[in-house]
């Protein structure tokens, strides 16, 4: 589990309880994932790369310490992980952004890709995959097996929730890729879905079903 990151900020945990309660609308649903994904981005990029510039302040000259926000790209699996984005990108407003498009077979809950795009020169960037859920770990699994294919710096996925079942499925497929989120709740049941949980994150954001 040592690639598995449990984001416990008491401010993290305190804006996904208020996100479970079924009785939450959907305005406030998308608030409150907004606000933590932000929260997130700030463990997220702990490790990013620094550079030092020269700069004026009203003082004097002095040596500065920047990131290059180009060099990160944010990844959102459609349709959920828009959510988590804008939230990465209140943040880290220079990141770069890809998407990638699956849906989950209702049958089989094997993911389907329907839509890829991404930026250029992937070989020289960090990676943030987003998605609120980490469940049966098919989508995140596809989504990181094609993403590799372009052979960036580094590739990291960050979601809301996962359980024991998603981890596994993750790590036995990417065990290079670390996870950070802000729960593992206890388990799938039979239709994928985590438990407790928070439902179908997709529908909340955007008030469907």
């Amino acid at each position: 589990m040592t690639q598995v990151h449990v984001l416990d900020h008491p401010l993290v945990q305190h804006k996904l309880t208020l996100m479970r309660k079924k009785e939450a609308s959907t305005n406030s649903f998308r608030r409150l994932l907004g606000e933590l994904a932000s929260l997130m981005a700030y463990e997220v990029t702990r490790d990013m790369a620094l550079s030092d510039i020269e700069i004026e302040t009203p003082m004097e000259t002095m040596t500065g310490k920047v990131i290059d926000g180009k060099k990160l790209v944010f990844v959102s699996i459609l349709r959920a992980g828009t959510g988590i984005l804008d939230g990465m990108l209140n943040v880290v407003p220079g990141a770069r952004v890809g998407h990638i498009g699956l849906y989950r077979d209702p049958k089989t809950l094997v993911a389907v890709e329907y839509y890829f795009k991404m930026p250029q020169d992937m070989h020289e960037r960090d990676v943030v995959v987003v998605d609120p859920m980490l469940a049966t770990g098919n989508s995140a699994i596809a989504a990181v097996e094609r993403i590799k294919e372009l052979r960036p710096k580094s590739i990291k996925f960050v979601c809301l929730l996962t359980c024991p079942e998603g981890v596994a499925a993750m790590q036995k497929a990417h065990p290079d890729v670390p996870i950070y989120t802000a729960a593992i709740d206890r388990e799938l049941n039979d239709h994928g879905y985590i438990l407790p949980g928070l439902g179908d994150a997709g529908d909340r954001i955007f008030g469907t079903k």
